[in-house]
């Protein structure tokens, strides 16, 4: 399911750099991130995103989950996707519940392997970015997220592709597209099935 999923909200060119790369011996650099999902003071289910911060690199002004590459302090991808959330945004690690992976995911301009992993925050605190990092939180309800209104077609110029159409979510006023993007579309299909 995840790869179809990805697909949907991938742009063709992007499609097509997947399928030359599949059956390669490339070498990936390892990541992880939290998708989480929390309820807000008023208990409305929230999903939460963030604006990285302008920068010189691949994904400057992004949106995306918390998250980022494998340290070698980490035991394994879980603990680099609970590490970063804490760095990023303030959740300690033991507040999270960790319900599942998600289909890890390759970003070729980076070439990242991305591993995703659902949380759920029960109880959460006020999040505390890290300033250097990030530029703001996006706090999305689960209904704006699941409704298909909210997905669009863009027109982008990204760093390997100049005019394209890309599909995206517009959640918050932000356009979410890439990796993020191909990563809520397998989550969305999930919650249809749960919900």
């Amino acid at each position: 399911m995840g790869e179809e999923s990805h697909i949907k909200m991938a742009p063709s060119i992007r499609i097509e750099e997947l399928g030359k790369i599949k059956n390669t011996t490339l070498v990936k650099k390892k990541a992880a991130v939290m998708v989480l999902f929390y309820p807000d003071k008023n208990n409305v289910v929230r999903l939460l995103l963030m604006l990285r911060n302008t920068y010189k690199g691949v994904h400057s002004n992004q949106v995306g989950f918390p998250g980022g590459k494998v340290e070698k302090i980490d035991k394994n991808l879980l603990d680099t996707a609970l590490r970063e959330t804490f760095e990023e945004v303030g959740v300690p690690s033991k507040s999270i519940e960790t319900i599942r992976e998600l289909s890890s995911i390759y970003i070729p301009p980076s070439n990242f392997e991305v591993q995703p992993y659902l949380g759920l925050y029960h109880n959460p605190l006020p999040f505390v970015i890290e300033e250097a990092e990030v530029a703001s939180l996006i706090e999305v309800p689960l209904l704006d997220f699941m409704n298909d209104k909210n997905i669009i077609i863009k027109n982008l110029s990204t760093s390997y592709a100049t005019n394209i159409d890309v599909p995206a979510f517009k959640l918050n006023g932000y356009v979410v597209w890439g990796a993020t993007a191909m990563i809520m579309s397998e989550l969305k299909e999930l919650l249809k099935q749960l919900l």
